[in-house]
């Protein structure tokens, strides 16, 4: 089974094209010379990625004052997240990763363990992008609650 992503603070951020909530296509390329705030959850509408998505609603003027743009990614469809996103009255695009291709490349796409039954899915991780492209902070492992506050901190600390 993979394990939680391998990937370390100055790798290059694995590049990737999703579609997202707000009926574009997000290319990581595009985003080149930008501060990209990327937090992978496991499921739209859900107890903590519903805490965690308003929490990076809350600072969201914040981090974008800061210089970041922020991406969810989930393996949720787009029509899921235009509905998140509309109960949430978020600001910021989900993106759809149905077929898992990202997660695997983030190494976030992990077995999981619930009241003893086995399947796969997404590990609650975020990555923090700079403009040159490369990561320059990694959450492996998010509690959702005040996380938001401690991407903005890490950004601001650059």
């Amino acid at each position: 089974m993979p394990k939680l992503t391998h990937l370390q603070p100055g790798d290059r951020a694995p590049a990737f094209s999703l579609p997202a909530s707000s009926g574009q296509k997000v290319w990581l390329s595009a985003l080149k010379g930008e501060i990209v705030v990327l937090f992978f959850y496991p499921k739209d509408s859900t107890p903590g990625c519903t805490i965690e998505a308003k929490e990076f609603q809350k600072q969201i003027k914040a981090l974008e004052k800061a210089g970041a743009q922020v991406l969810g990614i989930s393996a949720d469809s787009v029509d899921s997240h235009c509905k998140f996103v509309d109960k949430l009255g978020l600001t910021y695009a989900l993106l759809a990763d149905e077929t898992h291709a990202i997660s695997k490349k983030y190494g976030v796409w992990v077995e999981k363990n619930m009241y003893g039954k086995k399947f796969m899915g997404i590990q609650r991780a975020t990555f923090l992008i700079v403009a040159n492209g490369k990561l320059a902070h990694v959450w492996p492992k998010v509690s959702p609650k005040g996380h938001a506050k401690e991407v903005l901190d890490a950004i601001r600390a650059l």
